[in-house]
């Protein structure tokens, strides 16, 4: 059996050429393109690029909706929890609560008398 015999610099050169010619004679032989389909081809390229466009902005549009309510939804929340913290009162509304307290404690002796 005869081992392998790799091809030398000038054959790969000679390969080359010959599979560029090939590739030339195939596409000189490929008819040319009229007007009428280059026009059809753009117009429907148009097109996609148009539908691509619009569901790209409505995406947008829907994403956009979707971040405001949930923004308004997050101050509801917060509004929520505001209204639900406990009131912290401040040392004169404490001292004013006390002292109500207090009046209507001696108001309510007096009458027992």
């Amino acid at each position: 059996m005869a081992g392998f015999k790799e091809p030398g610099f000038q054959e790969r050169v000679a390969a080359a050429n010959r599979e560029k010619k090939k590739a030339l004679e195939k596409l000189r032989k490929k008819p040319p393109l009229d007007e009428a389909e280059i026009a059809r081809r753009l117009a429907r390229q148009q097109a996609k690029e148009a539908a691509a466009a619009e569901k790209r902005e409505a995406k947008r549009l829907a994403r956009e909706a979707e971040q405001a309510a949930k923004e308004e939804k997050a101050r509801e929340a917060a509004a929520a929890a505001e209204a639900a913290k406990p009131k912290v009162l401040t040392e004169a509304e404490r001292k004013a609560a006390r002292d109500a307290r207090y009046a209507a404690r001696k108001n309510r002796k007096k009458k027992k008398r």
